[in-house]
């Protein structure tokens, strides 16, 4: 089989639909053994490194809900806002369930901003 450079590749991709797409992946999975998994997944497992990394200047950070405190309704409005694609009972599952990470990998300011509006609902935050 001849190979193909990644702007060929690409331009199969583009030509498939989400199906097709789909069913790609995981035939790539099966046959590799490997899985494209999200990263929510990478983060936990990727938690054991932190400490050493800390050494370096952090430049992402994790926003963690700690408690929901008094207020959950407002604290489940402003988790659905920060949290794009958010439905109304995921966020409620994500506030009852606290401890839980908010925001994964962000810049310093997004993390700042969202700590601030969690806090201005009542929640409790910590910001890693």
């Amino acid at each position: 089989m001849a190979k193909l450079s990644t702007e060929e590749l690409l331009d199969v991709f583009s030509e498939m639909t989400l199906l097709e797409l789909s069913a790609f992946v995981k035939a790539f999975e099966d046959k590799f053994e490997v899985t494209a998994a999200a990263p929510v997944a990478v983060a936990a497992a990727g938690g054991a490194a932190a400490p050493a990394e800390a050494a370096e200047e952090q430049d992402e950070f994790d926003v963690i809900l700690e408690g929901a405190g008094d207020k959950k309704i407002q604290v489940i409005k402003v988790v659905r806002e920060i949290v794009s694609g958010l439905g109304l009972k995921e966020a409620k599952d994500l506030v009852e369930g606290a401890p839980k990470p908010i925001l994964e990998k962000v810049s310093k300011e997004a993390a700042e901003a969202a700590k601030a509006k969690l806090e201005e609902a009542g929640a409790k935050i910590s910001v890693k």
